[in-house]
């Protein structure tokens, strides 16, 4: 089971879109910028065109100076200070979802996953997807349940077995060290 990270946030769902990187903050006086890339090999944000910013109404040529550590370092056609690349800070760039590689089997953006309800084996209700991260160890789930305690899962393919798209549902296997009763009040596992 894999996952393009996207770096999907809830308040920018696009169907037609997917966020592929978030513009960090300046690098240095002549106008370039620090880039979170989310796709697969993180060079790659500089390779679609039609990247654009949330709205879709700015639209960014980018070019990639250095990668290195976490963040690239970027280039944006008419971003020539370092006034015009702060005013960019927290910009998140987008591209249209026809423009990226078609997914195998077993692939998902994480965008595609949040909102989709979740049931354990037996079919009954477990709670919602509310957000899919990687940070660092691995693909997890952030699932609000019914009772709105929160709790995180790996998502692999023991984990969640079962993706259904078009009944708008995943199955979940809860691993066996975490169970639901062994999540507290605030949400997290004991």
């Amino acid at each position: 089971m894999s996952l393009p990270n996207d770096g999907f946030s809830p308040e920018a769902a696009d169907a037609n879109r997917i966020c592929v990187g978030v513009i960090t903050g300046a690098h240095g006086m002549g106008g370039a910028v620090k880039v979170k890339s989310y796709t697969a090999d993180p060079k790659d944000i500089a390779v679609y065109d039609g990247v654009t910013d949330k709205s879709g109404e700015r639209r960014f040529e980018l070019r990639v100076v250095r990668s290195g550590g976490k963040a690239l370092i970027v280039k944006i056609d008419g971003v020539d200070d370092r006034t015009k690349a702060e005013a960019l800070k927290g910009t998140e760039m987008y591209v249209s979802r026809t423009a990226l590689p078609q997914l195998e089997e077993d692939e998902f953006y994480y965008s595609d996953l949040v909102g989709l309800e979740v049931e354990l084996a037996d079919g009954s209700k477990f709670g919602v997807v509310r957000l899919v991260g990687n940070y660092g160890a691995g693909d997890v789930m952030e699932i609000e349940m019914a009772d709105g305690k929160t709790a995180f899962y790996p998502f692999t393919k023991a984990v969640v077995p079962v993706v259904d798209f078009g009944s708008q549902r995943m199955v979940i296997n809860l691993p066996n060290e975490v169970s639901e009763r062994d999540v507290d009040e605030e949400g997290t596992e004991e």
